[in-house]
């Protein structure tokens, strides 16, 4: 009989304590936060300057426009301290080579613009319960999280032609019978990112909060500069007015000519990358924000 009494009331506490952990979860985690921000961001990659954060606008605006950086989030807070955070955001990001500290940069005068547009899913811990129903509290953050990124790519289409006498095609006979042209494509890529950084939220008027933050992203890609065309963003084709015999395909692309036209993509790639390639680029932000709580009463207790 104490057997079942003692299972009893270890079943009762086990319920009661999950009952609390419900309620806790049921409470604590139906505060909703929206809100916008806008900042600058900044490149650092093979092209341009290096500095993390706070780039300065180049005066050409006209050619690069402005580093900017504009998003909206929705934060879910689980409780006074932790949150997890969705971001929706757009960043125009400039670099050029004449703003770089580095002379070999200076020298090679390189630049351009990408739009970048990021999705991403973060956690972030408060260091004083910033959301509790107190009126006001200032409180410092750091967060952390993962995202995906949608960016503009120079993509690479190769023509391997035969060379022309009068308008005719002849078969070729050497190397020099055929020529290999490239030329660009304007397209879109999708990469990932590890956001991280921290920040500052002062909660005001019980729903409303202020808040400001530095956010690092380095991606998984090196192209978000153009300093590298992937291989899945490079087509080639063959011109094929003289096919090979009984098939199809041209005739250059049997051997030897198929090895002298891939040698002769390898080296415009190889020639054209521009810095290391096992360095990845990184696409930063300075922000400043508004929000909005709202969804349950202003304390975390049951009324």
């Amino acid at each position: 009989m104490n057997i079942d009494v003692q299972s009893f009331m270890q079943k009762k506490i086990i319920y009661c304590l999950f009952t609390l952990f419900l309620m806790s979860v049921s409470f604590k985690g139906q505060r909703h936060e929206i809100g916008v921000k806008f900042g600058m961001s900044n490149l650092v990659g093979d092209i341009g300057r290096t500095n993390y954060i706070l780039q300065k606008p180049f005066r050409n605006r006209s050619d690069y426009g402005i580093p900017f950086y504009g998003g909206v989030l929705y934060r879910m807070n689980f409780n006074p301290y932790q949150t997890i955070r969705f971001n929706l955001g757009y960043s125009h990001i400039q670099f050029a080579d004449g703003g770089a500290k580095e002379q070999y940069r200076r020298n090679r005068k390189l630049s351009g613009t990408n739009s970048v547009f990021e999705a991403d899913v973060i956690f972030e811990y408060n260091f004083f319960p910033v959301n509790d129903e107190q009126k006001n509290l200032l409180s410092p953050y750091v967060f952390g999280g993962v995202g995906a990124m949608l960016m503009n790519v120079e993509k690479l289409v190769v023509v391997h032609d035969f060379n022309r006498f009068g308008g005719n095609a002849i078969a070729p006979t050497n190397n020099q019978d055929f020529v290999t042209t490239p030329t660009y494509e304007n397209g879109n890529k999708m990469t990932m990112a590890i956001p991280f950084g921290a920040g500052l939220k002062y909660k005001f008027n019980y729903n409303w909060a202020l808040f400001g933050e530095i956010m690092f992203r380095p991606t998984f890609s090196d192209s978000v500069d153009y300093s590298v065309i992937d291989d899945k963003n490079v087509k080639v084709t063959y011109n094929k007015e003289i096919p090979v015999a009984g098939g199809t395909k041209s005739i250059l692309q049997e051997s030897p000519y198929l090895q002298v036209a891939e040698q002769r993509v390898a080296d415009f790639l190889q020639n054209r990358q521009i810095g290391n390639i096992n360095s990845k680029d990184w696409v930063n932000s300075v922000t400043l924000g508004l929000s909005y709580s709202f969804g349950r009463p202003p304390c975390y207790c049951e009324q």
